[in-house]
């Protein structure tokens, strides 16, 4: 298992009164799966996948992902934890509008202090596989919302991390453009080998969904997999 959740509680605080966001969830998640994490508005899924994606802490429980107990981690060592782990798609993109389409994608490599070349170099690659190269000088606002998206897919994917984490990745596209992108997502998926993690409650996603996991009031409810013949369970 690429991920491990067990017994984790988040509570937050508004004034005197406590919500109680997750309450218990266990959730074990396969290696190199495109798993979905699905349930109505105010369940618990953007609360889950910032955990997951070291961004807050549980209140309670543990999060183990390669291994490694999350939860127990101090912030500068989630920062770094996030920076070589753990990738991010937005459905409002989040590029930094002065930077360059290159620039932007790069700039997701930073941290990991890669050397010039070979970050620069795996940028061009990602970028080929998106098929935006052509379009590496461009600043975000000169971009569709579709080729922002695969910006984003780039940015998260080019420091080939164990998990990319996208919430509602589809949200702001028209559904023939979301349709391309969910295609997209599925292929560099398969071909880098990594682990994709969605929030939705897009159909057209859902179908794609090698793992299915319902959230309800802060609890996993259900899950639902679909073996090599295609057929759910």
């Amino acid at each position: 298992m690429i991920l491990r959740a067990t017994s984790v509680f988040k509570t937050y605080k508004e004034g005197a009164i406590e919500v109680h966001a997750l309450r218990g969830v266990d959730l074990n998640i396969a290696a190199q799966k495109f798993t979905m994490i699905v349930g109505p508005s105010g369940s618990g899924k953007t609360t889950l996948l910032n955990l997951i994606g070291c961004l807050d802490h549980p209140t309670s429980g543990t999060i183990e992902i390669d291994g490694c107990d999350v939860a127990s981690l101090r912030d500068r060592e989630l920062t770094r934890f996030r920076a070589r782990h753990i990738g991010f798609i937005f459905q409002s993109f989040n590029l930094i509008p002065v930077l360059s389409v290159f620039e932007n994608v790069e700039y997701g490599l930073l941290l990991t202090k890669m050397p010039a070349r070979k970050r620069k170099q795996a940028t061009a690659e990602i970028l080929k596989a998106v098929q935006l190269y052509d379009q590496r000088d461009q600043r975000p606002n000169q971009l569709s919302g579709g080729q922002k998206q695969r910006v984003a897919i780039a940015r998260a994917l080019v420091k080939r991390p164990s998990i990319v984490l996208a919430d509602e990745p589809t949200a702001n596209l028209d559904s023939e453009t979301g349709a391309r992108i969910v295609s997209l997502m599925r292929e560099l998926q398969a071909a880098a080998r990594t682990t994709f993690i969605f929030s939705t409650h897009e159909p057209e996603l859902m179908r794609q969904a090698d793992e299915l996991f319902t959230l309800r009031d802060g609890i996993v409810s259900k899950s639902d997999t679909r073996s090599a013949d295609g057929v759910r369970s």
